[in-house]
């Protein structure tokens, strides 16, 4: 076993106040593909002409509505994915300690696992708002097949903060606060290329600065443990040594 395993299992047992700070590699074990690997949205062909970034942008939902919502539902939905290990691993931490979980996740996994305080940096698929009205749609009650209308005849857009757009200021305070007074943060499944998310690292004062990533990333050299794994792998370790 990684002896950083052992260790970190050992952090999660004396301190009590945690923050878990999540990208796209804690949901593919779901079933829902990261970004930027080999296998990702972003090197996927999707379009001869427009990027997956163009395509997830402030500007081409407003010229290319149709275009937009095709690449939307088709790549960035998955209404029928499931929390898996890590995210109800995640939820069990809590039993025993304050935890708090900021994602750059829009899947709304974290929730569906059970974990009760979770920051949203990038917002929610599950969430929906009329652009005209406000009215909020949930996932499962709006046309998935082209553009989806409100009664009111107003466009319902995705409760999701897109390129180009700035995110909560709220949640960014909040997010934050928790990581400068945080024992341990645990950073999963995540390059932290994206910014101003993944420049929230820089906020943690501690000295238990956990990295659980399959690739290195330029965080790795200010972290106390590293660990290039699986995170299914790691979470059956650390509950192979609770047993």
């Amino acid at each position: 076993m990684n002896e950083n395993i052992i260790k970190i299992h050992d952090l999660l047992h004396k301190n009590k106040n945690i923050v878990v700070f999540t990208g796209a590699g804690i949901s593919v074990p779901s079933g829902i593909p990261d970004f930027r690997s080999a296998s990702g949205i972003y090197s996927s062909k999707y379009d001869q002409v427009f990027s997956p970034e163009e395509i997830i942008s402030h500007s081409f939902f407003l010229k290319n509505t149709p275009e937009f919502f095709k690449f939307y539902f088709e790549k960035m939905v998955y209404p029928n994915a499931l929390p898996n290990k890590a995210h109800l691993w995640i939820k069990k931490l809590e039993e025993k300690n304050r935890v708090h979980v900021i994602t750059q996740n829009i899947d709304g996994l974290h929730t569906k696992a059970g974990s009760k305080y979770v920051y949203e940096l990038h917002g929610s698929v599950e969430r929906n708002f009329c652009n005209k009205c406000g009215k909020f749609y949930s996932l499962y009650n709006i046309n998935k097949e082209g553009i989806p209308y409100c009664s009111c005849g107003g466009i319902i857009k995705p409760d999701v903060v897109l390129y180009e757009e700035q995110l909560d200021y709220t949640l960014l305070e909040n997010s934050i606060r928790d990581i400068e007074s945080a024992d341990v943060l645990i950073i999963i499944g995540t390059s932290l290329i994206v910014n101003p998310a993944a420049s929230l690292v820089r906020y943690y004062r501690g000295n238990n600065l956990i990295i659980i990533n399959k690739e290195p990333t330029n965080f790795d050299r200010y972290a106390d443990y590293v660990i290039h794994d699986d995170i299914i792998n790691v979470v059956n370790q650390l509950e192979e040594l609770d047993a």
